[in-house]
């Protein structure tokens, strides 16, 4: 993890009413801790306190993310062994319009280019527009709208 994706945890965290949060990579660990006016940040064996805002806590929803239903619309893509994942920039919670009443940005079956809006993840109360990284044909949605998603997840496959 990189510093402003370290910054971007702790906001979330201290905001979530999480008591205690560990996470664990090949070379990197991170442990966080809360009481009522700090958060603690232990990385690499390093401990600092930051000041915690608490106001506005909130829970953070417990879910795990699973594979969205395949739009009936359109119907998947025959693999072709040129699959390729695109993933969550940031974590936060994936939706797949710009409104309950709205069109889907993408969907089974459609041609992306790079630069072109696949969903919105929320992130701290903002809606961050996610752009595709290339070009291909969605073969398949993996996360349901409004599902908490991870950073580096991955959301659509394409071909």
């Amino acid at each position: 993890m990189d510093f402003k994706e370290i910054q971007e945890l702790v906001k979330m965290f201290s905001k979530s009413g999480i008591g205690e949060l560990k996470i664990e990579q090949e070379n990197f660990s991170i442990k966080l801790k809360s009481n009522e006016s700090f958060t603690q940040v232990i990385s690499g064996g390093v401990m600092t306190s930051m000041p915690m805002n608490t106001a506005n806590m909130m829970p953070a929803p417990v879910s795990s993310a699973t594979p969205a239903s395949e739009d009936k619309a359109t119907p998947a893509a025959k693999s072709s062994g040129s699959e390729k994942t695109i993933k969550a920039p940031m974590i936060g919670t994936f939706y797949r319009s710009g409104g309950p009443d709205k069109e889907a940005f993408v969907k089974v079956g459609d041609r992306v280019e790079v630069g072109q809006v696949i969903c919105i993840i929320e992130a701290m109360k903002l809606f961050n527009e996610i752009e595709s990284d290339q070009a291909g044909t969605i073969t398949k949605v993996l996360l349901n709208d409004a599902s908490p998603v991870e950073y580096d997840q991955p959301l659509f496959i394409i071909e």
